[in-house]
């Protein structure tokens, strides 16, 4: 499991110790439902950018790889994560 996070790690050692249960079945739809919302990429949004932001995002999506908007949108979830601070300038 070299590419786990630490929260991912705690989650496969809880798991391998035996300390989930299953859920009764009745409960399931509602814990699906509830996982697919979470992972649901359903709202869209305009924003407003400078040319030279707009290049340079489309340039480093370029270099990762990944469209442009899956680049901002990752941005944005890891600003609202905490792993992205804002600099004072």
């Amino acid at each position: 499991m070299k590419y786990l996070d630490k929260e991912e790690k705690e989650l496969m050692e809880s798991y391998e110790k035996g300390e989930w249960k299953p859920i009764k079945k009745k409960d399931q739809k509602v814990y699906v439902k509830a996982a697919k919302e979470s992972i649901s990429k359903n709202k869209r949004i305009n924003i407003r950018l400078t040319t030279k932001d707009y290049h340079d995002i489309q340039v480093k999506a370029i270099e990762e790889g990944i469209p442009y908007q899956t680049l901002i949108s990752s941005i944005i979830h890891k600003y609202n994560k905490g792993k992205l601070k804002s600099i004072a300038s």
